[in-house]
């Protein structure tokens, strides 16, 4: 692995070879029933990986973005679903409590996140707020004496329906648009609080997703997270982190299709011989080694960078923003490429289920949509080039 410290190097195996022995005999069952292994938070919690960005104080481990990119890489590998469940979880909920929140809300929420006996999620998304996340918002947060009333929809929340503990935008002054929002922690089994869809989706399957509903929800006022009207500062923040970690996982998707491409080439004789020496089958392995090295050296810089002195905001105007898009603009679509000629040199055992590849390929695309589509990611790269 390129330019990693002992310690990155350890928890990258340490992580990976957890995975291999704990979900790869399971992965088969997973995406078959759309299931999540019931005791996978707490084995994560035992191990140590739930609390990578955490300070020691609320349970974690007091490492960086680096660290929490390995880790979901290396889970990515063989489940890139879990992969991301554990990255809603462990980057989208708790580091955002724990780069916002007070102290006690730190002290209250991080340690059971830490040890996996709750799982977070983060609900920003909505049916008809998309790509628009801020300026289409209409969940709305009305104060009411020492608490907040809030009513809406999120749409697409990974771990939306096992979470504890969720991370809720709202509009607080919707006549300020984008700078009239706010951010929440909420006890997912307060009252009003309602799995109204779970979604059943192609790919990713063993990542619970969810639309949630909020009725009348009473949110205490203390539960407010950094200050009312300052959720534009904690969503742009957040999501500069989240892509670099999300972009991790489609790293490692690029990976172990890479490897699972090789060891079949490797194996699968045609026309009396091995396919690999076939030349075909080597520019597509040549480009795809090419490919997964780009992406590492993308994805690691912006997570280096994320944990240097100039790396501790995100938002409009910040190299983080540019740095975090290029990121998973890149790996993502290159995992999808990555994959899909993979699925290629399978041929037609590619298109069947017993073999993992097609697995990948199906879970790749997400990456292109989610956090941000490829085209916004696009947008936000040229917008800080030309300014």
């Amino acid at each position: 692995m390129m330019e990693l410290t002992n310690e990155e190097r350890m928890l990258a195996e340490t992580m990976y070879k957890w995975t291999v022995q704990e979900i790869a005999p399971l992965q088969e069952k997973i995406d078959d029933e759309d299931w999540l292994p019931e005791d996978f938070f707490r084995k994560l919690g035992e191990l140590g990986m739930l609390g990578i960005t955490i300070d020691e104080e609320y349970g974690g481990v007091g490492q960086g973005i680096m660290m929490q990119v390995l880790a979901v890489e290396q889970l990515s590998r063989i489940s890139p679903a879990l992969g991301m469940t554990y990255g809603a979880h462990s980057n989208l909920c708790a580091n955002n409590i724990y780069k916002n929140g007070t102290e006690a809300q730190k002290s209250k929420y991080l340690p059971p996140m830490c040890t996996g006996e709750h799982i977070g999620a983060l609900c920003l998304t909505e049916p008809n707020a998309g790509s628009d996340a801020l300026g289409g918002m209409r969940t709305v947060a009305k104060k009411s004496g020492d608490k907040y009333i809030i009513n809406g929809t999120k749409m697409f929340i990974t771990n939306g329906n096992i979470a504890h503990t969720l991370l809720v935008y709202a509009k607080t002054a919707p006549e300020l648009g984008p700078h009239g929002i706010s951010a929440f922690i909420i006890e997912a089994d307060t009252p009003g609080v309602t799995v109204s869809k779970k979604l059943k989706k192609c790919g990713m399957r063993g990542s619970p997703t969810c639309e949630l509903s909020f009725e009348d929800v009473e949110v205490p006022a203390e539960n407010l997270l950094h200050a009312e009207n300052s959720g534009v500062a904690v969503v742009t923040s957040g999501l500069a982190y989240e892509r670099i970690v999300l972009a991790g996982g489609s790293l490692g998707i690029s990976e172990q299709a890479l490897e699972y491409s090789i060891q079949y080439a490797k194996e699968r004789e045609q026309f009396g011989r091995p396919i690999k020496d076939f030349q075909m089958i080597q520019q597509k392995i040549a480009d795809m080694y090419c490919l997964v090295e780009a992406s590492r050296g993308l994805v690691y810089r912006a997570a280096r960078f994320a944990d240097g002195p100039e790396g501790k905001s995100g938002g409009k105007g910040t190299e983080l923003d540019k740095l975090a898009a290029a990121a998973i603009l890149f790996a993502a679509e290159a995992s999808t490429k990555i994959a899909c000629d993979g699925v290629q040199i399978h041929g037609g055992y590619g298109y069947c289920l017993e073999y993992p590849i097609q697995k990948l390929w199906r879970d790749a695309k997400l990456y292109e949509i989610g956090a941000g589509t490829s085209e916004i990611r696009r947008l936000i790269i040229a917008r800080e080039l030309f300014r």
